[in-house]
């Protein structure tokens, strides 16, 4: 049996170079990252003010976008919620009412639906009203029976259609529905997203001038060992390095705070919202971060303060000439 040929010696030469130049570069990630990271602890209230400004840069367009996401909750609640009416024609009995009301769940648009008798209409009417002396005088109950549909498609478009098949069918008077204030919701929602999208953009630049503004300074101060290093055949990737290491500290940095002051402002607003809200009979609770967004939030803050490290160190590099 024969033996394989060992590789020539030139590839395994060529593998070698290649690991240890590999092994180099991650030594050197690694001692970058921790020279920046001490770096930072000694000067530790200018970087933390540093921080400070980024997290207040990005404390408004998280929280805006927590507002919103609660705003989309509730929409998707409303829809779920959302009815229209079909009153029936005068002079419909009980049970003529029952066959309309199995006609109209027959229809594939919708749902749910829910007969209200001409007594049980009036009954409600008083209750809401308290009028129950004075309409118990009447003679007749001037109320029609209806039926309530809930729709299996909630938007408007779905539910205007359905609105006019359901006007077709016999013994259906009217069919009544209000969609006005729901597109109002759903435009001041989309104005929202507009809004919060635009200040994500004009405060994530803020992000990038702080940051750059940090590390334009550092790289002015190190201007002497960045011309050295450069002189000896360092290039541009290798002199970026540790800066870039720092710019990502300050955006992590001011990502925690970030989600710090926003999970205490939760708790700051947590109970009067609460008590809000119950007055008003609803159940509402403050929106929480979650562990996704907090990832989304700490992932965005790095990856802003490493590009406006980036991008400082670049233009301050192509500066620099070695003397």
């Amino acid at each position: 049996m024969s033996r394989p040929s060992p590789a020539p010696r030139g590839a395994r030469s060529q593998r070698t170079r290649s690991a240890s130049r590999l092994r180099a570069w991650l030594r050197h990630h690694r001692a970058m990252s921790v020279d920046s990271t001490r770096r930072l602890l000694r000067q530790p209230l200018g970087s933390l003010l540093t921080m400070l400004a980024i997290a207040i840069a990005l404390v408004l367009p998280a929280a805006l976008w927590l507002t919103l996401d609660s705003a989309r909750l509730l929409d998707a609640e409303l829809d779920a919620s959302a009815t229209l009416t079909a009153y029936l024609a005068s002079g419909v009995d009980d049970g003529e009412a029952g066959r309309i009301e199995e006609a109209i769940a027959a229809q594939p648009q919708v749902a749910h639906t829910r007969l209200v008798t001409a007594a049980e209409g009036m009954a409600e009417f008083q209750q809401a009203l308290g009028l129950a002396d004075a309409l118990a005088r009447l003679d007749d109950n001037p109320l029609p029976a209806s039926v309530v549909v809930t729709p299996v498609d909630p938007s408007p478009e779905a539910v205007r259609r359905l609105s006019a098949d359901l006007g077709q069918l016999a013994g259906v008077a009217e069919v009544r529905l209000d969609l006005a204030w729901l597109e109002r919701l759903r435009q001041l929602a989309e104005l929202g997203r507009r809004v919060a999208l635009a200040l994500a953009v004009l405060f994530g630049l803020g992000v990038l001038l702080v940051v750059g503004n940090t590390i334009r300074l550092a790289v002015e101060s190190r201007r002497q060992e960045i011309e050295v290093v450069m002189l000896i055949g360092a290039t541009h990737a290798f002199v970026r390095r540790p800066f870039l290491y720092s710019g990502a500290w300050y955006g992590l940095g001011g990502g925690l705070l970030a989600w710090g002051l926003l999970a205490l402002g939760n708790q700051w607003l947590a109970a009067p919202v609460r008590a809000l809200a119950a007055s008003y009979g609803a159940n509402f609770a403050m929106p929480q971060l979650g562990g996704m967004g907090s990832a989304t939030l700490l992932i965005c803050s790095t990856l802003l303060g490493w590009l406006g490290a980036w991008i400082a160190v670049s233009r301050h590099l192509a500066g620099i000439r070695p003397r």
